[in-house]
């Protein structure tokens, strides 16, 4: 098993900045894409980065030029850093991670818990 476990949410104002963290622990061999979705009350959960192992990136256009994401694989940790916060970010953002468990294994999705993150004045 996999387990994802985020930190880094809360209260912010307009203009302001947060950093989200999300560390990956378990029976982990290998991770390929790891980034984040964010769901806002009455919407769906959306894309709002990830990054494979060797680096590329897909950024949601919402959240380009404001948000940046990061890895440390040998941590097995990513990281969402948000500038320029808008209130319609208020979300709670979810740390996903595709898992390979063993060399011959299939890759597993996981998800964590979720963080809330609220951008208000």
């Amino acid at each position: 098993q996999v387990q994802l476990v985020e930190s880094g949410g809360g209260l912010v104002q307009p203009g302001g900045s947060l950093r989200l963290s999300c560390e990956a622990s378990g029976s982990i061999f290998s991770i390929n894409v790891m980034g984040w979705y964010r769901q806002a009350p009455g919407k769906q959960r959306e894309l709002v980065a990830v990054k494979t192992r060797t680096g590329s990136t897909n950024d949601a256009d919402s959240v380009k030029g404001r948000f940046t994401i990061s890895r440390d694989n040998a941590k097995n940790t990513v990281y969402l850093q948000m500038n320029s916060l808008k209130p319609e970010d208020t979300a709670v953002y979810y740390c996903n991670a595709a898992v390979r468990e063993g060399p011959w294994e299939d890759e597993s999705d996981y998800w964590g818990q979720g963080t809330q993150v609220t951008v208000s004045s």
